[in-house]
């Protein structure tokens, strides 16, 4: 019944159930996906018994309420009536809170975002091979070179396939069906008629949509056109498709459904794709394509120029998803791009800024965040620099869109293209090179990006100094929501503790906690999680682990062991509540990487193997595996603080928290 009310105050507190678009749930919190945000009682919710705390992040609303989410989840989803494990139909088409240019954005963003890692996975590969090939340490006629470009290349020709999935997730079709129709576009006899030497008619004869007829479908002429490596034919497919399978739901008995609906769909959608919906959108593509390439050929420095300066601004709006769309259409109807490789010097930019902020801050705090930003920006990926270090103060943020702004001049004036999707960062470097080699266009490109690294640097250290530490200065008073870090020990501030009365407290008696982990010690607010840094959570500790298990701090019993092991909860024998997340954000591996060697219950042993984590694996997927080791029933310890001063690397079983 307290889970029941609870869950009732919550979905009230999130603006009900009509605002809701989705909720999920990890260790920790309650992931809201909200139609309106600003409809939500954040305050309220911060109030409210059960609930920790409320962070909005990334998209989405997070609930946080601890070692019960899991009871609070499967109640709110029978309180609330959620389906489909607590998603509600999106309702893409019908949001009002968002415009046309910002529906565009959220549909392509939600239709490459699932894929991208192996996208650029697969694009890299090409890229390597293209460098292998140039500098002849491998030749095209070779198994090896056969095999791995398979592996590169295969991604891309069969992309119709992978993006009919992804689509269909957004849509609301069967996966299924999605794929079915992507699988119909790359079918090798279609592909073989698109080069057929047997000319039945042409149509559209002197224009620009001249086309040769080598086939009909009951007669009517089929305008074949390259569908492998393409985008835009798929995806209007797919959405096609999700209308001809909505009627087909009202219309078929419920007792056939199960194969007469996806029957329909694709008898309807495959043909119809062949006949209009793939060579007008294959058109579409080309009149993108033409009109972007002219606007470049323009002036190629100038374009630089501006999508160099711009390119971090379209990035936090995310803006940038729409130049993606562009790239894959230019590769698909000219085998090469010009325009998104002109972004390439912004993350160098970014690096060599956040170098500058490095050498400059006196803030342990700030050079903590830097320099992983700084090894991150090296491979393309700008985020941490961007929020954690140049965005919030300013000045860092302008100085490094000028750099970014100059060196893409220089991409431009080197008339830099890309001949494949690829990495980031230096990644990148192989995508630019062509089957002629390298030439002075690569040359221009790394050019680019070292000069943007020097300028951002310079321009920092002369003119950024001065805002370095300012925002940290500004933030010097403590309150009660940001606790002190002293030696590694999370204590509470007086400025919290002395404006509110708390309840007499049974205290447990004092124990000791071994460190479950092998690793570096860091303190708990540095962690990358505002629910675990700020201490709602409860106090403690982090660790960096350089090995991938996890063991048990003391004899306890397993209170909680996520389904995906990324996370576990222990009560000790003395009483003592403690929860292990390993890395943040990783409830979103759905598991992969992680072994779980122990359940729900079970009694474990100080020193016993709990967790089996692949670092190398969850790192590359793109998540840290920080470790915060947290006491949830802190309020129950008179402190709770490190077992030795300045303990700065830890082995596993050796001693880590004093809890007295």
């Amino acid at each position: 019944m307290a889970y029941e009310d609870l869950s009732k105050k919550i979905i009230a507190g999130v603006g009900g159930k009509d605002n809701v678009k989705s909720v999920v749930h990890c260790t920790t919190r309650l992931r809201f996906k909200l139609k309106d945000e600003s409809v939500a009682k954040t305050d309220e919710l911060k109030d409210m018994d059960g609930v920790i705390t409320v962070v909005q992040s990334g998209g989405q609303y997070q609930v946080v309420i601890g070692n019960d989410v899991a009871d609070v989840y499967d109640t709110l989803i029978k309180v609330g009536g959620f389906s489909d494990g607590g998603s509600v139909p999106d309702d893409y088409g019908e949001d009002e809170n968002m415009n046309i240019f910002g529906r565009f954005i959220d549909l392509i963003s939600g239709i490459f975002t699932p894929m991208l890692g192996v996208l650029c996975a697969a694009g890299m590969i090409k890229g390597l091979l293209a460098m292998f090939v140039a500098f002849k340490w491998l030749a095209t006629t070779s198994g090896t070179y056969q095999i791995l470009y398979s592996i590169g290349d295969g991604f891309f020709y069969f992309l119709p396939i992978v993006l009919g999935l992804t689509a269909a997730k957004k849509f609301h079709v069967d996966q299924f069906i999605g794929m079915a129709i992507g699988m119909a576009l790359c079918y090798p006899s279609i592909v073989a008629l698109n080069s057929s030497k047997t000319v039945l008619t042409t149509l559209f004869s002197g224009t620009l949509f001249e086309s040769q007829i080598h086939a009909t479908f009951l007669g009517i002429p089929v305008v074949m056109m390259s569908y492998t490596s393409s985008v835009i034919p798929i995806i209007l497919a797919v959405w096609f498709a999700s209308k001809v399978q909505a009627v087909a739901k009202r219309i078929v008995p419920t007792v056939v459904k199960t194969f007469l609906v996806p029957f329909i769909t694709l008898l309807i959608a495959v043909p119809v794709t062949f006949l209009i919906i793939g060579p007008v959108a294959s058109w579409l593509s080309d009149g993108i394509s033409s009109i972007c390439v002219a606007i470049y050929n323009f002036s190629p420095m100038l374009a630089g120029v501006v999508m160099g300066g711009f390119w971090q601004v379209f990035v936090i709006f995310g803006v940038h998803w729409g130049f993606v769309t562009v790239m894959m259409a230019n590769l698909a109807s000219q085998g090469y791009d010009p325009i998104l490789g002109l972004s390439l010097a912004a993350s160098f930019a970014q690096t060599g800024v956040v170098l500058g902020i490095l050498l400059q801050t006196k803030n342990e705090k700030t050079r903590g965040i830097a320099l992983p930003a700084f090894i991150s920006g090296i491979f393309g990926v700008t985020e941490p620099a961007i929020y954690g270090v140049t965005l919030p103060r300013r000045r860092p943020f302008v100085l490094s869109c000028i750099a970014a702004a100059i060196g893409g001049g220089i991409i431009g004036l080197a008339g830099t293209k890309m001949y494949m999707m690829g990495g980031m960062g230096i990644f990148s470097i192989p995508a630019a090179i062509s089957k002629a080699g390298v030439d002075s266009s690569v040359y221009g490109l790394i050019i680019a990006m070292a000069v943007a690294t020097v300028l951002g640097f310079a321009l920092q250290m002369l003119f950024g100094r001065k805002s370095v530490d300012s925002a940290d200065d500004k933030k010097a008073p403590a309150t009660s929501a940001e606790p002190v870090v002293a030696s590694g020990v999370v204590e509470a501030t007086a400025t919290g503790t002395a404006t509110k009365v708390e309840p007499s407290v049974d205290y447990n008696p004092a124990t000791n906690l071994s460190s479950p982990e092998t690793g570096h010690v860091i303190p708990l607010s540095e962690v990358n999680d505002e629910v675990f840094s700020s201490g709602a959570m409860g106090k403690g500790i982090a660790i960096e682990p350089t090995d991938g298990v996890l063991y048990a701090p003391a004899d306890a019993e397993v209170a909680m062991v996520f389904p995906t092991g990324h996370a576990i909860g222990l009560n000790t024998t003395d009483g003592a509540e403690i929860l292990m997340h390993i890395g943040m954000d990783t409830v979103e591996l759905d598991g992969k990487g992680f072994e779980t060697l122990v359940e729900k219950g079970a009694s474990v042993k100080a020193g016993q193997p709990l967790i089996k984590f692949d670092i190398k694996a969850i790192e590359a997927a793109g998540y840290t595996v920080t470790t915060p080791i947290v006491v949830t029933n802190s309020k129950n310890y008179h402190e709770v603080k490190v077992a030795l001063p300045d303990l700065k690397d830890v082995n596993a079983t050796e001693p880590l928290l004093q809890l007295n």
